[in-house]
């Protein structure tokens, strides 16, 4: 299976990706960007392609999902004691 070859994903993986890459064009990431950050996000939540075999059937994560605006960014409320 060569680099790049997508034929090992599950059509919801696909279509996860494909979301996923719509988002990052619509904030102006170019096309070829929004598409390598969208299989990175897959393979990050679903942990690769297609797995087959008794206990290999696992959910995919919704972790790096939920950082969203969390991530980053000054903490809100209270001030720093001295």
């Amino acid at each position: 299976m060569p680099q790049g070859d997508k034929s090992s994903y599950t059509s919801k993986q696909k279509r996860k990706a494909e979301h996923i890459e719509e988002g990052y064009e619509k904030r102006g990431v170019s096309k070829k960007e929004a598409e390598k950050r969208a299989w990175a996000t897959v393979n990050k939540s679903d942990k690769g392609g297609k797995k087959s075999g008794s206990g290999r059937g696992k959910k995919s994560s919704k972790t790096s999902a939920r950082k969203g605006g969390k991530k980053g960014g000054k903490k809100s409320g209270g001030k720093k004691k001295k």
